[in-house]
């Protein structure tokens, strides 16, 4: 196993599913690791369980009450600026799936706001610690629910029509969108940023819907779920991997590099998508 040591990760939505694996297993490395989570009790709770479970004492909380309020993500890059010189693996696990549309108290669509622009306005935040880090990466936990979904820049809010599973579907297109016109700006500078769908995993998705919705999804992950433990694992890897050195701009299902749809491979629509996330974010930047 590769050591990270001296290192510092940063895991967003890491106390649960998914994410509390992908901070085990970059902990397990030896990285500085630090979690991000909602709760304080559950967040300082999964830390020491991670600390002791790898023998790292260097597993550290930070709660944030909400990430998709851009004051919160701003505050977050302030907490990471001031407590760690250095940033070297930034991964982006938070974000939800919400069948109503719903609007935070800043006027955001949900879906928007937590799947794409806390990703787009931490990583904006954080690039010069990032390059200061250099070698550093940055990885997107996107999905093959991109597919069959296409960039509407008119309605990135979906205010004209919601749907919930498109919107995911399409929160998830605009990430790795954003991951190849961070890697086009970056990759010069030694930040390497990717994306990578760790397949389907049994890790409560969807389950804040409640009713059918909820037991629906529970359903079918208990039918076709991976383990959350074993799709951490592809995640760590396109963090860390030597072998990947140097890669950027990709997206990856599991450990494999795949083309992703066509719509998400459009540079020119990556460009407009990271300039709206901009304008959007500008109050903050």
């Amino acid at each position: 196993m590769q050591s990270l040591k001296g290192r510092v990760a940063v895991v967003t939505g890491g106390t649960s599913g998914i994410g509390r694996w992908i901070a085990e297993g970059l902990a397990a490395r030896k990285a500085t690791t630090v979690l991000v989570g909602r709760s304080q009790a559950r967040t300082v709770g999964v830390a020491g369980e991670i600390a002791q479970r790898t023998g790292n004492p260097e597993v550290y909380p930070v709660v944030v009450t909400d990430l998709a309020l851009r004051s919160e993500v701003a505050r977050l890059a302030g907490i990471l600026r001031e407590r760690y010189p250095r940033v070297h693996v930034l991964v982006h696990n938070a974000g939800g799936y919400f069948h109503r549309r719903e609007v935070t108290s800043e006027g955001l669509e949900r879906t928007f706001a937590l799947n794409v622009l806390a990703p787009f306005l931490l990583t904006a935040l954080l690039v010069p610690r990032l390059q200061e880090s250099s070698p550093a990466r940055v990885v997107m936990v996107a999905s093959e629910a991109h597919r069959g979904q296409d960039l509407d820049l008119g309605d990135l809010q979906g205010d004209r029509e919601y749907r919930g599973f498109r919107a995911y579907g399409r929160s998830k297109l605009e990430l790795i969108l954003l991951s190849r016109e961070f890697a086009r700006r970056l990759s010069d500078h030694g930040v390497a940023v990717n994306a990578v769908h760790p397949g389907f995993v049994a890790s409560g998705f969807g389950r804040n819907n409640g009713g059918g919705i909820g037991l629906g999804l529970a359903l079918l992950e208990r039918l076709f779920g991976r383990s959350p433990r074993k799709a951490a694992e592809d995640v760590v890897f396109v963090a860390t991997d030597a072998s990947l050195d140097g890669v950027a701009g990709k997206y990856f299902v599991r450990r494999s590099l795949r083309p992703g749809s066509t719509p998400s491979s459009d540079p020119d629509a990556a460009l407009r998508l990271y300039e709206a996330c901009a304008l959007a974010s500008k109050p903050f930047l």
